[in-house]
């Protein structure tokens, strides 16, 4: 019997392991759907047109005064690239995956945070309503 406890022990901390490479911690609700936070990056989901996200990010980044020094957006996809007051680095990236639906994607810093790119989030958020 103890083998068998061992064994299940070992599988379990092996699965653990497998399972390790995607942390996925559920932040709320966006309004076409989940919104997450998975290896660094807020995932958002939002019933608008790509064109109605890019400019309520930008407006969003302006009066969080996050400096821009990167933008570039063609009909399916959107990159903006601001910094914060420490020179972090904010990547946001949009995503046409229907024509009334864009993906977003925030990561702030290398590793990424949760906190700042939620703000960030529900600033773009209050500029779409």
């Amino acid at each position: 019997m103890q083998k068998r406890q061992v064994l299940s022990i070992l599988l379990l901390v092996g699965a653990g392991m497998f399972v390790g490479g995607c942390v996925v911690a559920a932040v709320g609700a966006g309004a076409a759907g989940t919104v997450a936070f998975i290896k660094g990056d807020l995932e958002a989901a939002e019933a608008k047109k790509l064109d109605v996200v890019y400019d309520a990010t930008l407006k969003a980044l302006e009066e969080l005064e996050l400096p821009v020094s990167q933008k570039s957006k063609d009909k399916m996809s959107a990159l903006i690239v601001a910094h914060d007051a420490r020179s972090k680095k904010i990547k946001i990236k949009l995503h046409a995956t229907t024509e009334e639906t864009t993906k977003i994607s925030i990561r702030v810093g290398w590793f990424g945070s949760e906190s700042k790119s939620r703000m960030i989030y529900e600033e773009i958020q209050k500029n779409l309503q």
